[in-house]
């Protein structure tokens, strides 16, 4: 047995109670036709929470990072041209899983810690007019930086697709696919939508589906191939793989979680716990990383105070009053402290347990 932790790390997240419960259903096949029910309301549900009407939207097998895979190996072929833009760890992923896929990849770059320009962004998609796409993560979850996105609508008026990293936004802070032209989106059940780990959704629309059946040669990768997921999950329901019928319980009960309290209420919920926390933070000897104008709601990096320890700092918090957070990447690392009040966690009691926590700690 393990102690019960409160997750308020980058994620996982603490998932609803809700759906952990319905982890307990009995294992079915993964091409029984009551399975098959749950992930077309799972589709259903994601295209509400995506702001959405796209029909290839589907769950794939594996984290956030599997999510990302898919959508670059199944829109990029070797030799196109990828823009990314890149203000901390995750847009450094991009580039390296775009790189790997065979892309040229072309940098547009910020300070970790600040926003992208997205007029940045397009005018290198304009000296780049041969850009098979333009890959942004929305809510940088090394920094706690939420980046402008709306502005590359844009894109829809060239054959560049645009490409968003949603990992830590969805469900936490509006994401508007349809609204912003966003082409292919994916994220992951165990943050803002309080599922635990192991499913990436995704969503692609109408041309982008039309890029993954255009392609002039297979992705590389048969598991995370998006075409084939889609024969898989949706009809004719092709064999591809075992997905988990757990894993897919509990986000169909996740999901029914967000969508029964509201997808507005839980964007506010977010944004208020987020809020209180920052209020309180600097008062007692952290520095906020990311500025207001751009900071996110559900994941905070803060310098830590003078005198405290990050290593040390986390375990006392982790053995001592059962709680996690999680330490800083790149040039934060041993610096700062990533807190993220997510899912079933944003909520005021997280917030009051950790600041008693952190008062102890500092005393």
């Amino acid at each position: 047995m393990h102690p019960e932790r409160l997750l308020l790390g980058p994620g996982p997240s603490n998932p609803y109670p809700e759906a952990m419960e319905a982890m307990v259903r009995p294992v079915l096949g993964h091409l029984d036709p009551d399975l098959l029910s749950v992930t077309r309301e799972i589709g259903d549900r994601l295209r509400q929470v995506f702001r959405t009407t796209n029909r290839l939207t589907l769950p794939v097998s594996g984290t956030g990072s599997a999510g990302m895979e898919a959508c670059l190996v199944s829109l990029l072929e070797p030799g196109d041209v990828a823009i990314v833009g890149v203000n901390g760890y995750f847009g450094e992923r991009l580039c390296e899983v775009a790189r790997r896929a065979g892309a040229d990849v072309k940098r547009v770059e910020a300070p970790w810690g600040s926003a992208l320009d997205p007029e940045a962004l397009l005018a290198a998609q304009r000296r780049h007019p041969e850009a098979r796409l333009v890959a942004v993560v929305h809510a940088e979850t090394s920094t706690g930086v939420r980046n402008e996105v709306a502005p590359l609508l844009a894109l829809q008026e060239t054959d560049t697709l645009f490409l968003l990293d949603a990992v830590t936004s969805l469900g936490g802070i509006p994401v508007e696919v349809d609204g912003w032209g966003v082409d292919a989106c994916y994220s992951a059940t165990q943050k803002c939508l309080g599922a635990p780990p192991g499913l990436a959704p995704v969503t692609l629309s109408e041309r982008a589906a039309a890029r993954v059946a255009g392609r002039s040669s297979p992705p590389a990768s048969f598991y995370l191939d998006l075409g084939l997921l889609d024969a898989y999950l949706h009809d004719p329901h092709r064999y591809h793989h075992t997905i988990s019928a757990s894993l897919l319980y509990a986000l169909h009960a996740g999901l029914g979680r967000v969508l029964g309290e509201g997808l507005k209420s839980v964007w506010d919920r977010h944004t208020r716990v987020g809020e209180q926390l920052q209020g309180v933070l600097p008062g007692i000897g952290f520095e906020l990383l990311a500025a207001e104008s751009h900071r996110l709601p559900q994941l905070t990096t803060a310098r830590l105070p003078a005198g405290v320890d990050d290593a040390a700092g986390r375990k006392v918090l982790r053995e001592e009053f059962g709680i996690e957070v999680g330490g800083g990447l790149g040039p934060f690392a041993g610096k700062a402290w990533r807190i993220g009040l997510m899912g079933h966690a944003a909520r005021e009691r997280s917030v009051v347990t950790l600041l008693g926590a952190l008062t102890v700690l500092g005393g």
